[in-house]
């Protein structure tokens, strides 16, 4: 049975704050290490009042440093926004500080507008150079040779995976190249799933790091006790993507009652695409979405995302994934 691990935006919700948010992925990822998650990442993202995750690195320390055994991680840094270098020595500081449970996801895009990766003070052509970004940084978690005149302290020498995220054929083949662990970010970007891991899969080469393909997904999962409320809840998420794709983005919303009800089609269509990768329901229709979802894709890890209003109930969201995965591990 596939591995569980959690991707957390640390959404703001309408009303709330950072420092709420911030309060609760900490909260989040203790119970998700006490469910028996494999790893919590955190997503770098600017300019977005609905998302408190923007200084990652900071967050990362913060959830780990609250927590035991969990691996916390970037999914992802976005390069084109930093130095190589600079992400080393944040990530070997980590590194150094929680030896063992750090993991690097990297991703190709801004994660923002333009006009914030501007502000960003970072070349706009960076992602031209993304793959020679991506070897310059892990070359810099190597043993230092001697005569080396840039070095990343700390950072040599500390065994940080990295993982190449992306939505597209792109990402795919270069994690190929790399002999690197694939993240697709099918919970939002889910339109080139399929043909992304054929590629992946065939193409891959081995490497210092890993020997063969490794997948992991994302997966929107809203559990509940039953449908209509898992509906419920979903509906926060689906009015902030239509809030941000209408340009108009914004702290996440309270569910309303049958939202998609007088949604114009063009907004229907939208969301049908970019959230078609969710599994909403009680136990019962999350077990056969979760076993829909890996006989299609045979992924090595679910990362799943609940992007709620109430603190309490993505809580509980996770601990009805767990019992159900635990259920499905048992079958198996």
């Amino acid at each position: 049975m596939t591995t569980l691990s959690v991707l957390d935006l640390s959404p703001i919700t309408q009303g709330s704050n950072a420092s709420q948010s911030l309060a609760n992925s900490l909260d989040l990822a203790r119970q998700a290490e006490r469910l028996g998650y494999k790893r919590y990442w955190l997503a770098e993202h600017h300019n977005m009042p609905g998302i408190a995750s923007a200084a990652t690195s900071v967050v990362i320390a913060h959830v780990a440093g609250g927590t035991k055994t969990i691996r916390v991680g970037a999914g992802g840094i976005m390069l084109p926004n930093h130095a190589p270098l600079v992400i080393a020595e944040q990530f070997g500081t980590l590194a150094a500080l929680f030896p063992g449970r750090i993991d690097l996801g990297l991703g190709r895009a801004p994660g923002t507008d333009m006009m914030t990766a501007r502000a960003l003070r970072r070349n706009l052509e960076a992602s031209d150079n993304f793959p020679q970004d991506v070897v310059e940084l892990i070359g810099y978690f190597q043993p230092a040779e001697e005569g080396q005149r840039i070095r990343a302290v700390p950072g040599e020498g500390q065994e940080v995976p990295v993982w190449i995220l992306g939505s597209s054929l792109y990402g795919a083949q270069l994690a190929a190249l790399l002999g690197l662990p694939y993240a697709f970010a099918s919970h939002f970007a889910p339109a080139e799933l399929d043909h992304a891991l054929e590629v992946y899969r065939t193409r891959f080469q081995p490497s210092a790091q890993l020997d063969k393909p490794y997948v992991m997904l994302g997966l929107n999962v809203f559990a509940a006790p039953t449908d209509a409320e898992a509906r419920l809840l979903f509906t926060s998420l689906q009015q902030a993507f239509v809030n941000l794709r209408s340009g108009r983005p914004g702290q996440l919303p309270a569910p309303i009652e049958n939202y998609d009800r007088d949604l114009d089609p063009v907004a229907k269509t939208m969301l049908t695409q970019a959230l078609s990768c969710a599994v909403v329901g009680s136990p019962e229709t999350v077990r056969q979405g979760i076993d829909a979802f890996m006989r299609r894709t045979g992924a090595d890890e679910l990362m799943v995302t609940a992007q709620m209003f109430d603190h309490a109930a993505r809580v509980r969201s996770f601990e009805i994934l767990s019992d159900v995965h635990k259920s499905m591990s048992q079958a198996a």
